[in-house]
């Protein structure tokens, strides 16, 4: 099941496959973490020789996000069941999973999380007559943004011109046929993404040979990645810009191919709006079947 996939109505909260809200047997009250600033680490120093502070970076701490006031609904006898599957989608885990909400109309927005406190308060009362009160889960996403659910992409080829016009064919009976065939369009190895929230967003970046010496650069920031090596036309190579990581076919680090000029993978971003990119390689890798496609998700403070 893909993020998000059971929120259709505003109130929906999914957590990995299971929906709290409207039309379920989960209601809740509260929500608070998720329209917050996450906490910073600032690196703001003060001044030794005069008032204030010299600005530094902000970095976001981990986003905490806590559900409060839920309201557990079942037929009688069947309050067991339903705290079980609440139990099981906010259990204990090393892995993040899915959380998606939609406060309205608007678009949900998508969080990656570990259930990190839940409470189910029980009496025989409540598990009796079907209704428990006063439940609440609290989440801890180690990245702070929250992002559009649906994954984008952009794909490219590397630059080739044009064929343009056969000048050595020889015209109709009537002379030079309109419209004039110039052959199937080139391609510039542009790439566009549009990130459409207010944080910087850590895209995907995934190379298919045969190609070599590969490199995506952004035009916008001036970042760029590089790699000397050379792919076969059944290879991939995956960049990871939020991990740092570069794997070819899946198990293969290629992290030191990484060339002097290329920028650390974690700084190359998305920032807020349009980006332009560009998909190139060494002199003489001209490949058509080499390909370069961006994912990305637009990202929210």
């Amino acid at each position: 099941m893909a993020p998000g996939d059971l929120v259709t109505l505003p109130g929906h909260v999914q957590i990995g496959d299971l929906l709290l809200g409207p039309r379920t047997g989960y209601g809740w009250q509260t929500l608070t973490g998720w329209e917050e600033t996450p906490a910073y680490d600032s690196g703001t120093v003060n001044r030794s020789d005069a008032h204030g502070a010299y600005p530094g970076r902000l970095l976001a701490q981990p986003r905490t996000i806590t559900l409060d006031g839920v309201v557990i609904r079942t037929d009688p006898g069947r309050m067991g069941a339903a705290v079980r599957a609440l139990s099981a989608a906010t259990t204990l885990r090393d892995d993040e999973q899915p959380l998606v909400i939609r406060l309205d109309d608007s678009p949900p927005l998508l969080s990656w999380v570990r259930c990190i406190r839940r409470v189910v308060p029980v009496g025989t009362g409540g598990y009796a007559i079907g209704v428990v009160t006063g439940a609440a889960a609290q989440f801890e996403a180690t990245d702070p943004r929250r992002y559009g659910v649906a994954e984008q992409q952009a794909t490219a080829n590397l630059p080739r011109a044009e064929p343009g016009l056969d000048w050595h064919l020889a015209p109709g009976p009537e002379g030079v046929t309109y419209p004039l065939d110039f052959g199937a369009p080139g391609s510039t190895g542009s790439l566009r993404a549009v990130n459409e929230g207010d944080a910087p967003a850590h895209p995907t970046l995934l190379i298919r040979g045969p190609v070599s010496l590969p490199s995506i650069t952004n035009i916008n920031t001036g970042e760029l990645v590089e790699y000397d090596l050379d792919l076969a036309a059944d290879d991939e190579l995956l960049v990871d810009t939020r991990d740092g990581t570069v794997t070819l076919n899946g198990t293969a680090s290629r992290l030191y191919t990484a060339t002097a000029r290329s920028s650390p993978e974690n700084l190359f971003t998305l920032p807020p709006g349009s980006a332009s990119l560009l998909f190139r390689a060494a002199p003489g890798s001209i490949d058509p079947r080499a390909s370069a496609e961006i994912r990305w998700r637009s990202a929210y403070w």
